[in-house]
């Protein structure tokens, strides 16, 4: 059975902790393998010394639909500490609030994608309390799509944004320790960072194999499946196709009104998109993109989770719909997480020149063999934090 950070830190608390004043940044999924939370583990295990919670994108309790949707800072009710939002006008913990901890404790649930914030709120985190002087200790958890895979284009300088902070690929085939690592020592923030690492997840090990239960990190993450073709789907944020907010399989679904399925099938036929069935169908979502109209897509069954390739497969839908429907496929304008003036898609993508070359209709397989060497460079970088083999 995989042992958390969480529990391990329980289970032998560090002396560098005693006495200490201890934030935690945490959300509603951040809960032991019997679905404890760790607010209360840590509050029952260092009696007084829990003084702050902090919560990432979605709020505490992870409430919030969409992107800029803010939450407000509030108070516990359980333990009485304030709350203090990393999202909204502050995105970075200020003086004030890192002067009511000694140690940030962090404990968050991450999906194993470039665009998801939870990471650069932990790189916000990272930044504060090298500023600050104090200690950040990050208590590691799985990544749920494993740790062996990487894929996509790195992010370019031009389109850094707070769904890209850094050079790195859409999946990054890390935990989130090994990030807050990566961070730190080779994107040089420098703080005071000590890590809990698990006891027995593999590298290869998706989400099933650990026998923990799945907490939704976000509104629409219900599933581990979803997380699955989150590296991909999540593209249809920077466009008018529906990525099925609004339905009950978020991300699993994709489409809209003017898209007939079939037809980007057949366009699509040359692409190599294993492990994964393209389900033609239709659907109609109740809010967001397209609400109460039916729309024409495809829901993504993944065959073979250690084959499928999410970030080829959109890319593939998403090249497919902006030959087909020129008068109808759109992009998404700015405002996108906080960058109110470059493209949408762009942030998510970290390419305008990738965009560029969809739309000219290069092949999607020529365009991922022109990331290899990039990808050959991060890869050096990841062995470099890797805390398991």
């Amino acid at each position: 059975m995989l042992n958390l950070g969480l529990e391990r830190l329980l289970a032998d608390p560090p002396a560098y902790l005693h006495g200490k004043r201890l934030g935690l940044l945490c959300n509603q999924a951040s809960t032991d393998s019997q679905l404890r939370h760790s607010c209360d583990r840590i509050a029952q295990a260092f009696p007084g010394q829990l003084t702050c919670l902090f919560s990432p994108q979605h709020g505490f309790m992870a409430e919030k639909q969409d992107n800029m949707v803010e939450s407000r800072h509030g108070v516990d009710q359980l333990t009485g500490v304030p709350v203090f939002s990393l999202y909204g006008k502050e995105r970075k913990p200020t003086a004030e609030m890192m002067a009511q901890l000694d140690v940030l404790l962090v404990d968050i649930v991450d999906v194993g994608t470039r665009v998801y914030t939870f990471m650069y709120t932990l790189a916000y985190c990272l930044l504060a309390a090298a500023e600050s002087g104090k200690t950040v200790v990050i208590l590691d958890r799985p990544n749920p799509i494993g740790g062996l895979d990487t894929e996509g284009n790195l992010l370019e300088d031009e389109v850094q944004s707070f769904v890209g902070m850094y050079a790195i690929p859409m999946r990054h085939g890390l935990t989130f320790a090994e990030l807050g690592l990566l961070f730190n020592e080779h994107f040089s923030i420098g703080a005071d960072l000590k890590v809990v690492t698990m006891a027995g997840w593999q590298r290869q090990d998706h989400f099933p194999v650990t026998g923990l239960p799945w907490v939704f990190p976000s509104p629409n993450m219900p599933s581990f499946q979803t997380a699955l073709v989150y590296p991909g789907q999540v593209i249809w944020e920077g466009t008018n196709i529906s990525e099925g907010r609004g339905t009950t399989l978020p991300f699993e679904l994709c489409g809209a009104p003017f898209v007939d399925p079939y037809a980007v099938l057949a366009k699509v036929g040359p692409t190599s998109l294993p492990g994964c069935l393209l389900r033609p169908l239709f659907f109609e979502p109740t809010f967001h993109k397209w609400a109460g109209q039916s729309c024409g897509g495809f829901q993504l069954h993944v065959t073979d989770p250690h084959s499928f390739r999410p970030y080829r497969t959109t890319l593939a839908l998403l090249q497919a719909m902006m030959l087909l429907y020129p008068d109808d496929f759109g992009y998404k304008e700015p405002p996108y997480e906080y960058e109110f003036e470059k493209l949408p898609l762009d942030l998510i993508l970290g390419s305008p020149a990738l965009r560029q070359d969809l739309a000219a209709g290069v092949p999607v397989m020529e365009l991922e063999e022109g990331w290899q060497d990039g990808l050959g460079q991060f890869d050096a970088l990841r062995h470099d934090v890797m805390l398991y083999e």
